[in-house]
């Protein structure tokens, strides 16, 4: 049995030709088995060259890491491998035994073309991409990486970001909202990014402070007057109408309308603006 001490920052690094989401999740998959693991895990991708193969290689030998791999081009997977071996660097081939089953014992053909599985399911990566990313900056979070925004949502509190964003992103758009409180300035990244991409979202008086209500008996906290208030909840819009003027953004108006309508209208302003007419066909009334 081995007794020594493992060292807890040797790092893991995963080499691709493509992006390296199937060696990253192979990984995870394993090390979630370690809950004590405190191993970093570093994704090499696009590694389609032997100068490139020698600098992660070299990486690794400096780090005393080990490589693991899931390159499917033969000649670049060989290259790896000997690369590996005369660095004195240790690596475990993900897809070496089964490629050299299908073309030997079978007598398949490889077309050697890394990333040809998420290329093929391209759709699916990147809403997934989306949705996380959607998640990642929801209710103003994250506000420095508000310029990777396909879309921003702003507008006060319960005006419907957070739905319409999540739904926007499940038809593969990164979709950020950020809130508006009467009194404080949103953040500098807001009057940053291409206001083109900002809706500001409006919706009529009694309407927000019906949807107020219903949330307060949902969180059980009926007592918070100062939210459902006519004159407090009035001055919330002037105020939202004032950063939407400030910033130059686009007013959408929410009030009585379905999400799949709000959705419709922002997504065919931003194909409008930025041509994405082929994205345009990834609505909900053209799924």
């Amino acid at each position: 049995m081995n007794t020594s001490t493992p060292n807890k920052k040797t790092p893991i690094y995963v080499v691709s030709g493509g992006k390296g989401l199937a060696g990253h999740t192979m990984v995870n998959s394993l090390l979630i088995q370690y809950p004590q693991n405190k191993l970093p895990i570093i994704v090499m991708a696009n590694v389609q060259n032997q100068e490139k193969i020698e600098e992660v290689v070299l990486k690794a030998k400096y780090n005393n890491g080990l490589v693991t791999h899931t390159m499917v081009n033969t000649n670049l997977r060989n290259a790896l491998i000997e690369t590996c071996r005369r660095h004195g660097v240790r690596e475990i081939d993900f897809m070496g035994s089964l490629a050299h089953f299908l073309e030997n014992e079978l007598g398949l053909k490889s077309i050697n073309v890394p990333g040809l599985y998420r290329r093929i399911n391209a759709q699916y990566f990147d809403r997934i991409e989306a949705i996380e990313y959607t998640m990642n900056h929801d209710d103003g979070l994250n506000p420095e990486k508000l310029l990777n925004s396909e879309i921003i949502l702003t507008g006060v509190s319960r005006s419907g970001k957070t739905p319409l964003s999540v739904y926007m992103s499940m038809f593969g758009w990164k979709v950020a909202n950020i809130p508006l409180i009467k009194g404080i300035m949103p953040p500098k990244e807001l009057f940053e990014v291409d206001p083109l991409r900002v809706f500001g979202l409006g919706i009529n008086l009694n309407q927000l402070i019906s949807q107020r209500q219903k949330r307060l008996v949902q969180m059980k906290n009926t007592d918070n007057k100062t939210y459902v208030d006519p004159i407090e909840v009035r001055d919330e819009i002037r105020f939202a109408n004032l950063i939407f003027d400030k910033g130059g953004f686009t007013r959408i108006n929410v009030t009585n309308k379905p999400i799949e309508t709000t959705a419709n209208e922002i997504i065919g302003h931003i194909s409008d603006r930025f041509g994405h007419q082929d994205r345009k066909l990834k609505t909900p009334d053209n799924p």
